[in-house]
């Protein structure tokens, strides 16, 4: 309950990853990224190796984020460390990765619209992690967890990455495309003509000048989504919406392949393979989130998926203020991580 930094029996290490595949990306972000690595209490008096939890953020987080600190309350990692070292989650490293784009994010996927992230987090944050840390490394002892945005990614990274991932935890992951984005397509289309003439180039320009105190400030995510879905080769965006707010269909139909609910049905196998799959969302959730929790839990049945290797709740709730959800994911996958570790 201090106002400031709280005591933690563990530690917070902050790096710096020098990545080749995000070098001259195309929106000229930097390079060298910030990292973060959560080691538990005693690391640093053994030798025991750990399992990994990644963490991964929401639309327009950046890693230093989670030590933002409101009123009252405890930072996430502080949670997190309060959970461990009271023994009420096993021991584990758990690594806050940053993915942060001039648009507010990635989506944590490749693309020609922003670069390289999906490469990014798989092919060099993780083997830096194994190689700098004591884990257990291999995919039954390493998960990725995230919200919104970040539940998008944990969803589809360990579908297209099962060698690294055998464990996910979703809270609230974009999910049914069809019910997620078109409602906003409308609004956004008013927005565009009202006040930026129709124009995407107008409304960035502006953004970026006023750091987001523009109207339809919001927009951004449309875009920097569609620099995630369908960006192309010479750096431009295909937006999947006209002029009144009609799909584009041959556009929206690659917004479609990167659903997660679309991706399980030809990933069957990768699902199978994890051991542990965490699925949660609010009821109220704004976004109807809740519904696309719903329709990706449908699909990871049908792919076969044992059911004593899936956790789905609806709880009561919104798409905001879920860290102890987080919590309740961590807890749950770190025993399942942790070898001879009852379930």
């Amino acid at each position: 309950m201090l106002p400031w930094n709280a005591e933690m029996s563990g530690r917070v290490d902050q790096a710096t990853v020098v990545s080749d595949v995000l070098r001259d990306n195309p929106l000229g972000d930097p390079h060298e990224r910030p990292l973060w690595v959560y080691v538990p209490p005693g690391y640093d008096d053994g030798t025991t190796a750990y399992p990994t939890i990644y963490v991964i953020q929401g639309y327009s987080g950046q890693v230093v984020m989670w030590g933002n600190r409101q009123p009252w309350r405890r930072t996430y990692p502080e949670l997190l460390d309060r959970l461990i070292a009271d023994g009420e989650a096993p021991p584990a490293i758990v690594v806050f990765a940053d993915a942060w784009t001039r648009l507010g994010g990635s989506q944590f996927v490749d693309s020609h619209g922003h670069g390289a992230y999906h490469s990014y987090l798989c092919d060099e944050v993780v083997p830096f992690v194994d190689e700098h840390y004591r884990t257990l490394a291999g995919p039954a002892h390493r998960a990725i967890t995230g919200k919104s945005s970040g539940g998008y990614g944990a969803m589809i990274t360990p579908m297209l990455r099962p060698d690294l991932f055998g464990a996910l935890a979703t809270h609230a992951g974009d999910a049914l495309f069809e019910v997620l984005y078109p409602r906003e397509f409308v609004p956004a289309a008013r927005v565009l003509r009202e006040e930026y003439d129709g124009s995407w180039p107008n409304f960035l320009d502006r953004f970026h000048a006023t750091g987001g105190r523009c109207p339809g400030s919001d927009l951004i995510l449309l875009y920097g989504n569609a620099a995630s879905y369908s960006g192309n080769p010479d750096g431009s965006v295909d937006i999947p919406f006209d002029s009144v707010g009609r799909l584009v269909p041959d556009v929206w139909s690659r917004w479609l392949e990167y659903d997660p609910v679309v991706l399980a049905r030809s990933h069957g196998e990768a699902l199978r393979s994890l051991h542990s799959i965490w699925i949660d969302a609010g009821k109220s959730d704004e976004y109807y989130l809740d519904l696309g929790a719903m329709a990706f839990r449908e699909e990871v049945e049908k792919a076969g998926v044992p059911a004593e290797n899936v956790f789905f709740e609806l709880f009561e709730g919104t798409h905001a203020n879920l860290e102890h959800r987080y919590l309740m994911a961590v807890k749950w996958l770190s025993r399942r991580l942790t070898p001879g570790r009852p379930l």
